[in-house]
């Protein structure tokens, strides 16, 4: 097991290195010059070409790339053109309203997903349990902007009981204000996440309520809740665990659209404003940021996955077991 997880993260640095690349060079391939948001309308051509120097724009694309990868190396993101600022802890501030967004949501939606999901399957043939699964299956339609402007229509228009948008200046210092303000837009994520999970739960629970050894399991005297918790709750986790690693790295990555609709401070609306700024320093620091993330996620679920699937774990070593089984029958 040390052994795969030293190649893992071995696997997720190199591919942490070649995000970084593919970032930095679409990024170039984009139309517009960064050093024009540094210009005012009629620049000289001497006003030109200080900025372009300014933002390394003069320099070859490869030294461009191995200046910013140094940055990186010395955990440095750059500094905004814009407002001069560093990158990095800019992030950092707006990942206070990101990631509490992000995690709660999270949460919610998988309390509300995993029931759902089981009764959806379990009582597969009733009408209850096929009106859960329509749900789902609607849910996963609806744009989530759609739901946000729902909700802020009901609970901050009309009943006035939530705020409609944006965060407290002072950040986490009031706490209820905090949760106050990412109530509608937590509620919004995770009704369209829950929807998306409860979907694969149930599949899930419906290729255990199937299996052989389940039926083995209440063949032998077990009752339906002991069969299910000793030998189908493992079996049903592992894939609703790579999917609930998928559904949260998506969820990260789909703030932008939420903080839009509610006018949240995080990463999201600080990338829309470097992309119309053309701010590469911040755009770049974001996306890379987004994608450690990403990779992280994926790292965590993986490792999850064979913590509770010893299987998983044989097949690390699959091949030391094979060559074992091959000793053993020529002995």
């Amino acid at each position: 097991m040390v052994s795969y997880l030293i190649r893992r993260f071995a696997f997720l640095v190199i591919t942490l290195v070649l995000a970084s690349i593919v970032l930095f060079v679409l990024l170039r391939l984009l139309p517009g010059d960064p050093a024009n948001a540094l210009l005012s309308v009629g620049a000289t051509k001497e006003q030109i070409a200080a900025a372009r120097e300014h933002v390394g724009e003069n320099l070859p694309l490869v030294a461009q790339f191995f200046r910013w990868f140094g940055q990186l190396a010395r955990l440095d993101l750059g500094t905004s053109y814009i407002s001069g600022l560093p990158v990095g802890p800019e992030i950092v501030q707006r990942l206070v309203v990101t990631v509490p967004l992000t995690l709660m949501a999270f949460v919610l939606a998988v309390i509300i997903a995993v029931p759902v999901g089981f009764v959806a399957a379990y009582k597969s043939h009733r009408w209850y349990g096929i009106l859960l699964s329509a749900i789902s299956q609607l849910g996963i339609a609806v744009p989530v902007f759609w739901i946000g402007v729902l909700l802020v229509t009901l609970f901050a228009l009309t009943l006035k009981v939530l705020p409609a948008g944006g965060f407290p200046q002072d950040d986490w210092a009031d706490p209820g204000a905090a949760l106050q303000s990412l109530a509608l837009p937590v509620v919004t994520v995770a009704l369209v996440m829950s929807a998306s999970v409860t979907r694969y739960v149930r599949s899930a629970v419906l290729d255990v309520l199937d299996s052989d050894y389940l039926r083995s399991s209440r063949a032998l005297g077990a009752g339906f809740a002991e069969a299910m918790w000793r030998h189908g709750l493992r079996n049903a986790s592992v894939p609703v665990i790579s999917i609930l690693g998928i559904e949260l790295a998506t969820t990260f990555l789909g703030a932008v659209v939420v903080e839009s609709v509610f006018a949240l401070p995080g990463l999201g609306s600080m990338l829309l404003t470097s992309i119309a700024q053309h701010d590469y320093p911040d755009i770049q620091g974001v996306l890379f940021v987004s994608t450690f993330v990403v990779l992280v996620v994926g790292f965590l679920a993986d490792f999850v996955q064979r913590l509770v699937d010893p299987r998983l774990r044989a097949s690390v070593n699959g091949n030391r077991f094979a060559s074992g089984r091959r000793r053993a029958a020529r002995a």
